[in-house]
């Protein structure tokens, strides 16, 4: 089903010009559209008595590339635990002829389904939250080669910052994912409960204080 938000956009934007009037377009704006999906989608959840899943994975999760109240809805988070690298890995297993031949297992023989379970698209195109034209996740984060990198080494590893800059990456980049990584506990605070495949996913395997004095400024 498609649910056309551009009426309910519309919306908040008269509820809020007279607050607004003056400013650019930016975050604020992006995320009503989230939140709007995220309502339309707990409202569905609702009326049907659907358990919706959250579909952030551990790499936006980590570095609060996610929208309180909109794609942070739901009462599971499935691939929380997984990051965005291992979430691209798995699809593409799902498409080879073994995790094709597990799927259909479980679905049964008489099960129609399509011959590619992940559409191509889906890996093909650049990573995108979707909230203003052209926008691509690397406009605000660096390659998830890259940054699921530095998250293993700081999450799961217990490696410092000096410890991350000699495996060769870039100071600044990695002074930035620990700032953002500090300063999104407060969403993961406010997710929903997350299935645990690693030794440290968030909420049962990691704790960090929602105000602390170790965000790096420099």
């Amino acid at each position: 089903h498609t649910l056309a938000i551009e009426k309910l956009m519309q919306g908040y934007d008269q509820v809020l010009e007279p607050l607004f009037a003056g400013t650019e377009f930016g975050v604020a704006e992006e995320n009503i559209q989230s939140r709007i999906r995220g309502n339309l989608l707990m409202a569905i959840a609702n009326k049907f008595g659907y358990l919706l899943l959250s579909t952030g994975n551990k790499s936006e999760m980590a570095v609060g590339y996610c929208t309180l109240y909109g794609d942070m809805n739901g009462g599971l988070a499935v691939i929380a635990d997984l990051p965005k690298t291992r979430v691209y890995s798995l699809c593409r297993w799902l498409n080879s002829d073994q995790g094709f031949n597990l799927f259909h297992h479980l679905k049964g023989k008489n099960t129609n389904f399509p011959s590619e379970i992940i559409p191509a698209n889906v890996l093909s195109k650049p990573p995108s939250a979707e909230l203003k034209p052209g926008q691509v996740d690397q406009d605000s984060l660096p390659s998830y080669d890259v940054l699921d990198d530095i998250l293993q080494r700081l999450i799961h590893d217990h490696q410092g910052l000096d410890q991350i800059i000699e495996a060769g990456h870039d100071a600044s980049l990695v002074h930035q994912v620990m700032r953002l990584v500090a300063r999104a506990e407060f969403k993961r605070r406010q997710a929903p409960p997350g299935l645990k495949v690693t030794d440290r996913a968030f909420g049962t395997g990691w704790r960090m204080p929602i105000a602390s004095k170790w965000i790096i400024d420099n």
